[in-house]
Formats: C-alpha cells, structure tokens, sequence
C-alpha cells in the first residue's frame, strides 16, 4: 500500500508534462533486473548486509505500480532537474526504484546532489537514501561511481550512515579496486562516519590484499583502537589481519591477534593455526593438531569433519623438510589425504568467502486464550479447544 500510494502520488506530479514515451514493463524485464544478482559475487558481505534480493523485489513491485503512467518517469525527472525545480524527497525515492542503466544512474547521481543541496540544512528522515543508491551501483556494477559520489566533498552528510560505504567497499574490493577502497575507507574516518563490526573486517580484507608495510600498520591499528573502546571484533578481521602480519612476516604480531580470537574451532582458523605452528617452527604442535583431526576420518558423515588447505599442508611440509619430524609429517598428510579431508582451495579462498546469511527463527505462536467460536475466553491453557 505505501509503494502504491508513494507512486501514484508521484505520477500525478509529473502528468502536467507532455511526452508520449512511456515507461513498459518489458524495459524493466530486461537482461540485468532480477537476473543480474545470479551472477553476482558478494566475496565479504552477507546478502543480511546487502540486501540486493529485497531491494530488486521492491524494484519490481514499483515497476508494476508505475506502468502505464502518463510519460517516463526518468525522462521526465531528467526535464524536471534541467528546469532546477525543487527535488521531492518521494520523487527521489521513486526514482531510485526506477533506475535500470548507467544513464537512469546519471539522472539519479544528478538528482541526489540536488536534493542534497536542497536539504543540507534540514534533519534527515528516517528513510537512508545512501545505502539505495549503492545498491543500485552494486546491481548494475557501477563501483567508480559508488565511491566517487562517496568520497566528493559536495555530499559530505548525505552517507551518514555505515552500511552505505560498506557496500561501496565490498564492491571495490570483489572487482580488485583495493586502493579506491581504501580511499573510500579514509573518507569515511574524515566524514565521522562510525565504523561497525562489517567495517572492521572489510578494512581488514583491504589491507591484507594491498599487502604493504603502510597497510599493516592500517590494519593493526584499526583493530587496536577498536578493542580499546571496547568495540566488537569480528572473527573474520582478526583472520585477515593475521594472515597479512604472515605475508608481512611479523610473526609476533600474527600470533598476538590469534591469541585474541575468542573461538578458533572455525576450518579457517584450524588452517591458519596450523601455518603459525609451522612458521615458528613448533611443529611437533602442528603434527598433533592434525592427529587430532585424523581421528575423526571414522566418524559418521552427518558429523563435520575437519579439512586442511592442501596450500597450508604444503607449507608444513616446506618448514620440515630435512628435519627428523618429516616422515611423521608425511605419514599424517596422507592419512588425512585417504580420509578426504585435504582440499584444495587456498588460504585466500577461505579468507575471502561469502558469508551465509543467517537463518530466521520461525516465529513463535502466541498462546491463545479465546475459544475460536464464541471468542470467550478460556478458563485454562489445557482447556483449549
């Protein structure tokens, strides 16, 4: 109902203008609507984050609302914008529901800017037009325009808001653009925008794909000042995080950030444990770990197993080579290698994996305390009929 009224009071604001080109549903059914997050990769951020499928099922409900309106939406938002009339805050709304080119994003980018210069002054509602905006980016793959409009000076205070830029990040860093993502990350330190715990692990990912000395001591930082305010720490930032002090062989700073991960029972930090083990060169330790493992290649298979990177076994094998623990480091390998829990995906592909979403808990049902016929109320719970 609120998608419906929001269009038709929209459409009726826009009918006084004369342009036969209307807007069909068959435009909006186009290669790159629904089918285009088939083949999306969301390598860090949990579609609970993202929320791309909600966001194209609203996309779709106003396309069929607004078909068979008087004229194009876009066009004629795009006339409304060149005669520098005020910007409706449910025009843009509906407009940013609309959009399904890099030229709607044009009209739409446009359109933001003067709405925001029109309402700099004026306390926002309770409706975020950030994190729409680069869900329109993420769908359509328009990451340079994402962080552009995130890092320009003009629309400082419009992204108040974290996920906007933790969308943008996330999709900089699955096309590879880390430096663009790290500028995105200092804009938003700039603009006082507060990271949250998806913040914290995407900077980490950041940092551990740049791979450099500045990066590292970026990385350390942004952990070491959110554990003194007493901010949460995901998981997943403390495993990029020791992961690139490895690659930046400071191995004392590996190990300080694993000691801090509160649960390590994960396959990715059972791996990661197993390559610190081997670089300091306890690998007595590492070879237990792994016969503890091996004791579950009997177990029924309803009962999850755990497997190692056959990239970290390697490096166990590199780091006991010639040494008197290589047969027993040989002969475990293997056992693990016939019970099939030896894999071949790598560290990075672990580190850099997209998160399930959560499940939804069924909702609970209320107790009733009324007869359904004579809608009287029970005398008791166990009476109920």
């Amino acid at each position: 109902m609120a998608l419906r009224s929001l269009a038709s009071i929209c459409c009726r604001s826009f009918r006084r203008d004369h342009i036969s080109t209307r807007l069909t549903l068959s435009a909006l059914q186009q290669p790159g609507w629904i089918g285009s997050r088939l083949g999306a990769k969301r390598h860090l951020l949990s579609e609970d984050v993202v929320k791309l499928e909600d966001f194209q099922r609203r996309k779709l409900a106003v396309a069929h609302l607004i078909t068979g309106s008087e004229g194009n939406f876009i066009e004629l938002f795009g006339h409304k914008l060149q005669r520098n009339n005020l910007v409706l805050r449910d025009e843009l709304k509906l407009l940013l529901h609309l959009c399904q080119s890099t030229e709607d994003m044009k009209t739409a980018r446009d359109a933001i800017y003067r709405y925001h210069a029109e309402n700099r002054n004026v306390a926002h509602g309770e409706f975020k037009f950030g994190p729409v905006f680069m869900r329109l980016c993420y769908e359509l793959g328009l990451e340079k325009m994402a962080a552009a409009t995130l890092t320009d000076q003009e629309m400082r205070g419009f992204f108040g808001d974290p996920t906007s830029f933790n969308i943008a990040i996330d999709m900089l860093f699955v096309k590879g653009y880390h430096e663009d993502a790290l500028e995105v990350l200092r804009s938003m330190r700039s603009q006082s925008v507060p990271f949250n715990k998806d913040t914290l692990m995407l900077a980490s990912a950041v940092c551990y794909k740049l791979n450099t000395t500045e990066s590292h001591a970026i990385c350390t930082s942004l952990i070491e000042e959110a554990q003194a305010k007493g901010y949460f720490v995901p998981r997943h930032a403390y495993c990029f995080a020791v992961a690139l002090a490895l690659k930046q062989n400071d191995l004392e700073k590996a190990q300080l950030l694993f000691s801090q991960i509160m649960s390590t029972d994960s396959r990715l930090c059972q791996n990661m444990k197993i390559l610190l083990l081997a670089m300091s060169g306890q690998t007595e330790e590492a070879v237990m770990v792994l016969l503890s493992a091996v004791k579950f290649s009997k177990s029924p298979s309803f009962v999850r197993k755990p497997e190692f990177s056959q990239e970290v076994l390697d490096q166990l094998r590199l780091h006991t080579d010639g040494e008197g623990q290589a047969a027993e480091v040989e002969q475990v390998i293997s056992q693990l290698e016939r019970a099939g829990q030896v894999r071949q995906q790598t560290l990075d592909d672990m580190l850099c994996h997209t998160p399930a979403p959560k499940r939804k808990m069924a909702p609970i049902m209320e107790e009733r305390r009324t007869r359904r016929r004579t809608l009287k109320p029970l005398p008791s719970t166990l009476l109920s009929e």
